[in-house]
């Protein structure tokens, strides 16, 4: 068995941020066509531990849609290690897998966790690891251990240890959040009077980027999330907005009017070497990175409608990408680039849709009526967007097939803005 230690970079976060009280609350509303049954057996030794690991693991896979929860109570032995484990007992109750595992105290208040995921057709097993871990990071372990389930059965990479952020505003205030991709231990990053906008993850999840609007005018800051320190990325004359980073971090695609109509710039994180990427004589804003850094797509009404362009980095005529309908914005790279996410109008309605880059076809992928701001996850599965419901915004998610479904709502007041944040390495 595999042991990795979790020092990381995550409970880093918790130790420089603001606690927030506010907690996102998730809402199933959809499900997947098809679901792995797999149960959890209590982890030997848990009862010790305020938050019961095994509890976590079964929210992460069931908010995927892709997994069925199996009932794991009513045996008379709970087995945490294989030689327990009555594979009988378990197929009669439907289950094709079967997760187990142990709590222990370990020296200096840290604590030992053992997990193993088991085929139970096969009865053989599929993954497991140990975990030294603190206190503090019992949470992430369990969504760490939720990740590597997904990713054994799924063979997609899982992202429930990943964080989003978004903006809430209640009253007056505007509160730049960041919290763990379940909705749990929100951090605000940033409170203020006044507006905060377009926040954008750096490669590493050690920085965001935003728009405040905390001197009157729309100025990008970046601000790290581990010292909580911040620089100007872009103060020019005029508007400064939309910020977006480049894959490898070394650079930033922002929206200027410094030299008259919004266009698109690169730019380093402090703010140098401003270069013209877009030169038109009407708005090109909402630029979005492709993963090999080589293109840019963004929103520009060029054509007499707003509609989604790409241009390569290395500059040139921008190229059309979005023919279907008159009102298409907000686009986002899928995170292998084959795909875009974006905004688009139909009878009124503002909806999440998805188009391919081979074939052109676009697919939509929601209903409602105002949707906003759609962000894929790190492994491109799912697409979180800012939405109304009865007036109020919140998040929301939708996979990229358009089968599972999720809104996050806080009752202290409107969510918008939302970015999800990249995987992070252990460290």
């Amino acid at each position: 068995m595999k042991t990795q230690i979790l020092r990381g970079l995550l409970s880093a976060l918790l130790l420089v941020a603001t606690f927030a009280q506010a907690q996102l609350r998730i809402e199933i509303v959809g499900g997947g066509a098809s679901q792995y049954p797999i149960a959890l057996a209590q982890f030997k030794g848990e009862e010790r531990l305020p938050q019961k690991i095994n509890e976590v693991i079964a929210a992460d896979l069931l908010r995927s849609g892709l997994f069925k929860i199996i009932d794991g109570g009513g045996l008379a032995v709970v087995p945490s290690e294989p030689s327990e484990v009555q594979y009988p007992a378990w197929k009669a109750r439907s289950a094709d897998y079967l997760v187990i595992g142990s709590v222990s105290p370990a020296a200096g208040g840290a604590w030992d966790i053992r997990f193993r995921l088991l085929d139970v057709d096969k009865q053989t097993q599929l993954t497991g690891f140990a975990y030294q871990v603190s206190a503090q990071q019992l949470r992430v372990t369990a969504h760490r251990i939720a990740d590597a389930i997904y990713e054994k059965i799924t063979g997609d990479a899982g992202v429930f240890s990943t964080r989003i952020t978004y903006v809430i505003k209640s009253g007056s205030r505007f509160e730049l959040q960041v919290a763990d991709a379940d909705g749990q231990g929100a951090q605000t990053v940033l409170a203020s009077n006044e507006p905060i906008l377009s926040p954008s993850w750096s490669p590493d999840g050690t920085r965001i980027a935003y728009v405040s609007f905390e001197r009157k005018k729309p100025i990008v800051y970046a601000q790290s999330l581990l010292t909580g320190q911040r620089s100007v990325v872009a103060n020019f004359k005029g508007s400064n907005s939309a910020p977006a980073w480049s894959p490898d971090g070394k650079r930033l695609a922002v929206v200027l009017t410094k030299d008259g109509n919004s266009q698109i710039y690169l730019v380093t994180p402090d703010g140098g070497n401003a270069t013209r990427l877009t030169n038109s004589s009407t708005i090109d804003t909402e630029p979005s990175f492709s993963p090999d850094g080589q293109w840019v797509i963004f929103t520009s009404d060029r054509g007499g409608s707003a509609q989604i362009y790409r241009v390569a980095v290395s500059g040139g005529v921008p190229e059309r990408l979005t023919f279907e309908g008159s009102y298409n914005v907000s686009p986002h790279y899928a995170p292998d680039g084959k795909s875009f996410a974006f905004i688009q109008r139909n009878n009124g309605r503002f909806s999440v849709a998805v188009q391919d880059f081979a074939s052109r076809q676009a697919q939509v992928l929601t209903e409602n009526s105002a949707d906003e701001s759609p962000s894929f996850a790190p492994n491109g599965r799912i697409i979180l967007y800012a939405t109304e419901v009865r007036g109020r915004g919140i998040l929301a998610s939708v996979s990229s097939d358009g089968r599972v479904r999720q809104r996050f709502s806080i009752e202290a007041g409107d969510v918008r803005e939302p970015a999800w944040g990249p995987i992070l390495k252990s460290q």
